[in-house]
């Protein structure tokens, strides 16, 4: 399929998107349809009820190089949210940035296990506190202040600009007044205690990086990826100090990759917490999330 032409007074926005989907089939790319949609409609500004109804218009030159520039983006692999520099999470929209990684629905199981998991705690007499260590973009921070408007919460991260997409995406939210970002790494800078800690932190070992889809390993920064040499180095780091800032009753909910849960658990249970749960399954049936609670004396 030849690419738009600049400026092609034939290319109507319905015979443009059913040729961009027909050149991403071509190359072998997922969700071809889907994929198309989106960039049709972010290359002329329109959402779905806008391309419907203006199915017959014609693309403007100016509209026609704009998709042909994401078109070429898309076949090169780059993920479309990172074209889109934005990507929806728990029904909610996230600027992207370098350093961040592009929110998956997997990982909404972990924000599903936390909100259960508030729902059994007894908390009086103050505000209900969570922090998420490693925030990115502030997805999973920013989903559970948006189910628990009560709560305060905090976010930790090495990098500097992942705070500020974070702290950019609670403005947006209208969450900023709840939420505080702090550089350090994992907990080492923050006070409890929180009656939830959330982290979905980097798991993939090292050597399987290379192994990973060029979506993934060429354009998610590899600071959120590498677990090191077994996958767990984060994870032997952030649970003991989670632990320390735990309140009585609380708990920690971790993403875990596929085969880490029950390993995981061990690091729990090393670090004094109670596992009182079995681990969430994603809707692949990866069991995702991880919890455990740091019981009352």
């Amino acid at each position: 399929m030849a690419p738009l032409a600049t400026g092609d007074s034939g290319n109507s926005i319905e015979s443009a998107r059913r040729a961009l989907t027909a050149r991403l089939q071509s190359a072998g790319l997922e969700e071809a349809a889907l994929d198309a949609r989106l960039l049709v409609g972010a290359a002329l500004e329109l959402d779905l009820t806008g391309m419907v109804t203006q199915a017959a218009r014609q693309l403007t030159p100016e509209e026609a190089a704009r998709l042909e520039g994401y078109a070429q983006r898309r076949l090169a692999h780059e993920p479309v949210a990172r074209i889109l520099g934005a990507r929806e999470f728990w029904g909610l929209p996230f600027r992207l940035s370098e350093a961040t990684l592009v929110p998956r629905p997997d990982t909404e199981t972990v924000v599903e296990l936390a909100l259960e998991i508030f729902r059994g705690l007894t908390i009086s007499g103050r505000r209900p506190r969570i922090a998420d260590i490693g925030v990115g973009s502030g997805a999973i921070l920013l989903a559970l202040l948006h189910e628990i408007p009560e709560a305060f919460g905090v976010g930790t991260d090495v990098s500097l600009t992942a705070l500020e997409t974070a702290r950019d995406n609670a403005a947006a939210l209208g969450l900023a007044d709840r939420a505080g970002f702090v550089a350090c790494s994992y907990a080492a800078a923050l006070r409890g205690p929180f009656d939830l800690i959330v982290s979905n932190p980097p798991y993939i070992p090292s050597g399987e990086i290379p192994k990973l889809s060029i979506e993934v390993r060429e354009h998610d920064p590899h600071l959120a990826l590498d677990g090191g040499n077994d996958g767990y180095d984060a994870y032997r780091a952030l649970i003991p100090q989670a632990a320390e800032r735990l309140a009585p009753g609380g708990a920690l909910i971790v993403e875990a990759g596929q085969g880490q849960a029950r390993d995981i658990e061990t690091l729990m249970a090393a670090a004094a917490l109670t596992v009182d749960r079995p681990p969430s399954a994603d809707l692949a049936g990866i069991l995702r999330a991880v919890s455990a609670r740091k019981m009352p004396p």
